[in-house]
């Protein structure tokens, strides 16, 4: 059956709220509290990154590439499709009630996040496959990457965390009504409660894992050992 891009299509509609929620936003809570080790010190954060990295190669690809990166184009591609068609319903009308405002900063988010995300994951996951050395996502190398220029990727950081929570927090709210789990009222103003309180919690605890990374000292690198050889006794008489 042919899909025609000129509208939405009701089973892309769903999966769409589907994977916003599992597995990516899943992903994204076990990405954020696992980052947040950082406030452990470097061999606490290293550790992480070193449990993933002994698992052999192609299972840790393969659960990457078919549970993260599918999933995440996807949902990605297909909400830039959305906000593509949608219309103003918030800004610039009548209509300033808070479900539109959550509508619209979902737009907003999304596309800031497609792009913030593409950086991310070729500084990082991509990186590290390219140099084929895990150091480049360790301790170290983003205490330095975080700490240049004026912190100026820190703030990026923060807002991509900030955009991020939001979008997951909301798109809870908007998930529960599209899969039809709040019908009444007063179900989606408990969700929507909800959805601000994880939205304040996310935040926090990527805002944490960034300054994890900024308040400790990385792991010093290992002085190279040189053995020197005893020199020969000299001879007496």
């Amino acid at each position: 059956m042919a899909v025609a891009l000129t509208k939405e299509n009701y089973v892309l509609h769903k999966l769409h709220s589907l994977t916003g929620i599992v597995p990516v936003g899943f992903y994204m809570v076990q990405h954020l509290s696992l980052n947040s080790f950082s406030l452990g010190g470097a061999a606490k954060f290293n550790g992480v990154i070193d449990f993933f990295e002994a698992m052999p190669k192609h299972i840790l690809l393969t659960l990457e590439i078919f549970v993260i990166w599918i999933p995440l184009a996807f949902h990605s591609i297909y909400g830039l499709f959305i906000t593509g068609r949608a219309k103003s319903n918030f800004i610039g009308t009548k209509y300033g009630w808070s479900e539109n405002r959550m509508y619209w900063l979902q737009r907003v988010t999304g596309v800031f996040l497609f792009f913030f995300l593409i950086y991310h994951i070729i500084s990082t996951t991509v990186r590290k496959y390219v140099v084929n050395d895990a150091d480049v996502i360790k301790y170290a190398a983003w205490n330095e990457k975080l700490s240049a220029n004026g912190y100026l990727l820190t703030w990026v950081y923060m807002l991509g965390v900030l955009a991020a929570s939001y979008h997951l927090a909301y798109g809870i709210w908007n998930f529960c009504i599209r899969w039809g789990i709040t019908v009444s009222d007063d179900a989606q103003v408990r969700v929507q409660k909800f959805s601000l309180g994880a939205f304040i919690a996310l935040t926090g605890l990527g805002w944490a894992a960034l300054a994890g990374f900024l308040i400790g000292k990385p792991e010093a690198k290992a002085e190279p050992q040189v053995e020197v050889s005893a020199p020969f006794p000299s001879r007496v008489g």
